[in-house]
């Protein structure tokens, strides 16, 4: 096993387990510059992806990862995810995304990129719900 292929399974792992007390393991997982972004942030640093991660921990309930695929390519690791979580009022949240995640020689993670359709967060917005209803009638085919 190479240090990038261990150091992507230690990843994994904590991604599937992560809770605001063990957000202090990206100190010893991430690159201090790593850069992380999603649909909502851009962030360099471990501390401002630290800060991301303590947000989501903060707007909803009981987040959870499930990795459901996964392929590693030199030093990239290519995630398949599905979320799940309590939103606003408790409602369930759950959408399916994916990552790209790179590595140094080291095995420390330098880029985490998220991708997933923010759209399924809007819809959740009473007030953005009919505006995104809308939107879609309007552009979809049938």
């Amino acid at each position: 096993m190479t240090a990038v292929s261990a150091a992507a399974e230690r990843y994994i792992v904590f991604l599937e387990t992560m809770t605001p007390a063990t957000l202090e393991r990206l100190e010893e997982l991430c690159a201090p510059e790593v850069h992380f972004c999603d649909p909502f942030n851009d962030v360099t640093g471990v501390a401002g992806y630290r800060r991301v991660m303590a947000k989501m921990f903060d707007d909803v309930g009981q987040p959870e990862f499930v990795v459901t695929g996964k392929a590693l390519a030199g030093e990239c690791l290519y995630l398949r995810w599905s979320f799940s979580a309590r939103g606003p009022g408790g409602r369930p949240l759950r959408f399916e995304g994916m990552s790209a995640v790179d590595f140094d020689a080291a095995g420390r993670v330098i880029a985490h990129r998220d991708f997933w359709d923010a759209g399924k967060v809007y819809e959740k917005i009473p007030v953005l719900r009919s505006l995104i209803g809308f939107v879609k009638r309007r552009l979809s085919v049938d």
